[in-house]
Protein backbone atom coordinates (compact mmCIF):
# COMPACT_ATOMS: atom_id res chain seq x y z
CA UNK A 1 0.00 0.00 0.00
CA UNK A 2 2.92 2.38 0.59
CA UNK A 3 3.56 2.23 -3.19
CA UNK A 4 -0.08 2.21 -4.33
CA UNK A 5 -1.26 5.14 -6.43
CA UNK A 6 -4.11 5.92 -4.02
CA UNK A 7 -1.70 6.30 -1.12
CA UNK A 8 0.76 8.28 -3.26
CA UNK A 9 -2.05 10.58 -4.37
CA UNK A 10 -2.79 11.64 -0.79
CA UNK A 11 0.92 12.13 -0.13
CA UNK A 12 1.18 14.34 -3.23
CA UNK A 13 -1.92 16.29 -2.14
CA UNK A 14 -0.22 16.94 1.18
CA UNK A 15 3.10 17.78 -0.47
CA UNK A 16 1.57 20.42 -2.72
CA UNK A 17 -0.46 21.81 0.15
CA UNK A 18 2.63 22.15 2.35
CA UNK A 19 4.62 24.10 -0.24
CA UNK A 20 1.74 26.48 -0.96
CA UNK A 21 1.14 26.90 2.77
CA UNK A 22 4.69 27.94 3.68
CA UNK A 23 4.93 30.21 0.63
CA UNK A 24 1.64 32.01 1.24
CA UNK A 25 1.42 31.95 5.04
CA UNK A 26 5.06 31.84 6.11
CA UNK A 27 7.02 34.60 4.32
CA UNK A 28 7.26 33.07 0.82
CA UNK A 29 9.56 30.22 1.79
CA UNK A 30 9.28 26.74 0.25
CA UNK A 31 9.31 23.70 2.49
CA UNK A 32 9.69 21.23 -0.41
CA UNK A 33 11.17 23.12 -3.36
CA UNK A 34 14.64 23.56 -1.91
CA UNK A 35 16.01 24.66 -5.30
CA UNK A 36 13.91 27.79 -4.99
CA UNK A 37 15.18 28.30 -1.45
CA UNK A 38 18.80 28.00 -2.61
CA UNK A 39 18.20 30.63 -5.32
CA UNK A 40 16.51 33.07 -2.94
CA UNK A 41 19.02 32.43 -0.14
CA UNK A 42 21.94 33.21 -2.44
CA UNK A 43 20.21 36.29 -3.81
CA UNK A 44 19.60 37.73 -0.33
CA UNK A 45 23.06 36.89 0.98
CA UNK A 46 24.74 38.56 -2.00
CA UNK A 47 22.56 41.62 -1.51
CA UNK A 48 23.75 41.81 2.10
CA UNK A 49 20.35 40.84 3.48
CA UNK A 50 21.61 38.27 5.97
CA UNK A 51 18.45 37.85 8.04
CA UNK A 52 16.31 37.32 4.96
CA UNK A 53 18.88 34.86 3.61
CA UNK A 54 18.81 32.86 6.83
CA UNK A 55 15.07 32.47 6.39
CA UNK A 56 15.86 30.26 3.38
CA UNK A 57 19.06 28.75 4.75
CA UNK A 58 17.50 27.01 7.76
CA UNK A 59 14.80 25.18 5.76
CA UNK A 60 17.54 23.79 3.50
CA UNK A 61 19.53 22.53 6.49
CA UNK A 62 16.47 21.06 8.19
CA UNK A 63 15.40 19.38 4.96
CA UNK A 64 18.76 17.61 4.84
CA UNK A 65 18.39 16.71 8.51
CA UNK A 66 14.94 15.26 7.84
CA UNK A 67 16.34 12.97 5.15
CA UNK A 68 19.05 11.85 7.59
CA UNK A 69 16.54 11.05 10.35
CA UNK A 70 14.17 9.18 8.01
CA UNK A 71 17.04 7.04 6.75
CA UNK A 72 17.99 6.20 10.33
CA UNK A 73 14.39 5.27 11.14
CA UNK A 74 14.31 2.92 8.17
CA UNK A 75 17.61 1.31 9.15
CA UNK A 76 16.56 0.76 12.75
CA UNK A 77 12.87 -0.14 12.36
CA UNK A 78 12.63 -1.68 8.88
CA UNK A 79 11.43 -5.02 10.26
CA UNK A 80 9.14 -3.71 13.00
CA UNK A 81 6.00 -5.84 13.25
CA UNK A 82 3.41 -3.79 15.13
CA UNK A 83 3.74 -0.61 13.10
CA UNK A 84 5.36 -0.21 9.68
CA UNK A 85 8.30 2.16 9.84
CA UNK A 86 6.75 4.35 7.14
CA UNK A 87 3.65 4.76 9.29
CA UNK A 88 5.91 5.86 12.12
CA UNK A 89 7.40 8.49 9.83
CA UNK A 90 3.91 9.69 8.89
CA UNK A 91 2.89 9.99 12.54
CA UNK A 92 6.01 12.04 13.24
CA UNK A 93 5.29 14.25 10.22
CA UNK A 94 1.68 14.76 11.29
CA UNK A 95 2.75 15.72 14.81
CA UNK A 96 5.37 18.18 13.55
CA UNK A 97 3.00 19.86 11.09
CA UNK A 98 0.21 19.97 13.65
CA UNK A 99 2.61 21.83 15.97
CA UNK A 100 3.51 24.23 13.16
CA UNK A 101 -0.13 25.28 13.02
CA UNK A 102 0.11 26.69 16.54
CA UNK A 103 3.17 28.86 15.84
CA UNK A 104 2.41 32.56 15.32
CA UNK A 105 3.85 34.40 12.33
CA UNK A 106 6.61 35.83 14.55
CA UNK A 107 8.09 32.32 14.47
CA UNK A 108 7.92 31.82 10.71
CA UNK A 109 11.58 30.87 10.49
CA UNK A 110 11.08 28.03 12.98
CA UNK A 111 7.81 26.99 11.33
CA UNK A 112 9.44 26.76 7.91
CA UNK A 113 12.38 24.77 9.29
CA UNK A 114 10.03 22.31 10.98
CA UNK A 115 7.87 21.95 7.87
CA UNK A 116 10.95 21.32 5.72
CA UNK A 117 12.14 18.67 8.17
CA UNK A 118 8.76 16.91 8.02
CA UNK A 119 8.58 17.11 4.22
CA UNK A 120 12.06 15.63 3.88
CA UNK A 121 11.05 12.66 6.03
CA UNK A 122 8.12 12.06 3.67
CA UNK A 123 10.07 12.30 0.42
CA UNK A 124 12.80 10.03 1.76
CA UNK A 125 10.38 7.39 3.03
CA UNK A 126 7.97 7.19 0.08
CA UNK A 127 9.96 6.92 -3.12
CA UNK A 128 7.97 4.58 -5.37
CA UNK A 129 4.50 4.49 -6.88
CA UNK A 130 3.60 1.06 -8.29
CA UNK A 131 7.28 0.24 -8.58
CA UNK A 132 8.30 3.50 -10.28
CA UNK A 133 10.60 5.96 -8.53
CA UNK A 134 8.90 9.28 -7.84
CA UNK A 135 8.78 12.21 -5.42
CA UNK A 136 5.61 13.06 -3.49
CA UNK A 137 6.69 16.57 -2.53
CA UNK A 138 8.07 18.05 -5.76
CA UNK A 139 7.41 17.89 -9.50
CA UNK A 140 10.58 18.29 -11.56
CA UNK A 141 11.68 14.65 -11.34
CA UNK A 142 8.13 13.40 -11.96
CA UNK A 143 7.75 15.72 -14.96
CA UNK A 144 11.02 14.50 -16.44
CA UNK A 145 10.22 10.83 -15.87
CA UNK A 146 6.65 11.12 -17.11
CA UNK A 147 7.63 12.97 -20.27
CA UNK A 148 10.45 10.51 -20.98
CA UNK A 149 8.08 7.55 -20.56
CA UNK A 150 5.53 9.22 -22.86
CA UNK A 151 8.22 9.79 -25.49
CA UNK A 152 9.19 6.10 -25.34
CA UNK A 153 5.54 5.12 -25.68
CA UNK A 154 5.06 7.12 -28.88
CA UNK A 155 8.24 5.61 -30.27
CA UNK A 156 7.75 1.96 -29.25
CA UNK A 157 3.99 1.79 -28.52
CA UNK A 158 4.49 -0.19 -25.31
CA UNK A 159 1.50 0.06 -22.99
CA UNK A 160 3.74 -0.21 -19.94
CA UNK A 161 5.40 3.10 -20.84
CA UNK A 162 2.03 4.81 -21.20
CA UNK A 163 0.98 3.44 -17.82
CA UNK A 164 4.19 4.75 -16.28
CA UNK A 165 3.65 8.19 -17.79
CA UNK A 166 0.08 8.32 -16.47
CA UNK A 167 1.26 7.51 -12.94
CA UNK A 168 3.70 10.41 -13.04
CA UNK A 169 1.27 12.90 -14.55
CA UNK A 170 -1.39 11.74 -12.10
CA UNK A 171 0.93 12.50 -9.18
CA UNK A 172 1.74 15.92 -10.66
CA UNK A 173 -1.99 16.64 -10.96
CA UNK A 174 -2.60 15.68 -7.32
CA UNK A 175 0.35 17.83 -6.22
CA UNK A 176 -1.05 20.78 -8.17
CA UNK A 177 -4.49 20.18 -6.69
CA UNK A 178 -3.04 20.17 -3.18
CA UNK A 179 -1.08 23.34 -3.93
CA UNK A 180 -4.20 25.11 -5.19
CA UNK A 181 -6.19 24.10 -2.12
CA UNK A 182 -3.34 24.93 0.24
CA UNK A 183 -2.59 28.30 -1.30
CA UNK A 184 -6.16 29.55 -1.22
CA UNK A 185 -6.94 28.23 2.25
CA UNK A 186 -3.71 29.71 3.64
CA UNK A 187 -4.41 33.11 2.13
CA UNK A 188 -8.00 33.16 3.38
CA UNK A 189 -7.67 31.51 6.79
CA UNK A 190 -4.05 31.73 7.87
CA UNK A 191 -1.42 29.57 9.52
CA UNK A 192 -3.60 26.88 11.05
CA UNK A 193 -4.61 25.59 7.65
CA UNK A 194 -1.59 23.28 7.71
CA UNK A 195 -3.87 20.99 9.72
CA UNK A 196 -5.67 20.15 6.45
CA UNK A 197 -2.37 18.70 5.23
CA UNK A 198 -2.25 16.63 8.42
CA UNK A 199 -5.65 15.26 7.44
CA UNK A 200 -4.34 14.10 4.05
CA UNK A 201 -1.40 12.41 5.77
CA UNK A 202 -3.70 10.70 8.25
CA UNK A 203 -5.65 9.17 5.35
CA UNK A 204 -2.37 7.83 3.98
CA UNK A 205 -1.47 6.47 7.42
CA UNK A 206 -4.80 4.65 7.70
CA UNK A 207 -4.63 3.28 4.16
CA UNK A 208 -1.46 1.43 5.07
CA UNK A 209 -3.44 -0.62 7.60
CA UNK A 210 -5.42 -2.04 4.67
CA UNK A 211 -2.37 -3.98 3.50
CA UNK A 212 -1.73 -5.31 7.01
CA UNK A 213 -5.40 -6.30 7.35
CA UNK A 214 -5.28 -8.22 4.06
CA UNK A 215 -2.10 -10.06 5.04
CA UNK A 216 -3.61 -10.97 8.40
CA UNK A 217 -6.67 -12.56 6.82
CA UNK A 218 -4.63 -14.28 4.10
CA UNK A 219 -2.39 -15.86 6.73
CA UNK A 220 -5.34 -16.98 8.86
CA UNK A 221 -7.19 -18.22 5.83
CA UNK A 222 -4.27 -20.43 4.84
CA UNK A 223 -4.02 -22.05 8.26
Amino acid sequence: MSEAFLNSAFLALSGGFQDAYTYNARNEVFCNAQTGNVVLMSQHFMAGEVTAGLGYFFPIIFFALGVWVAEKIQANYKYAQKLHWRQGVLLAEILILFTVGFLPTEYNMLANAMASFACAMQVQSFRKVNGYSYASTMCIGNLRSGTAALSVYFRERKSKQLEQAMYYFGIIFMFALGAGIGGNLSICYGTRMIWVSCGFLMVSFLLMFVEKYKHFHEENGNK
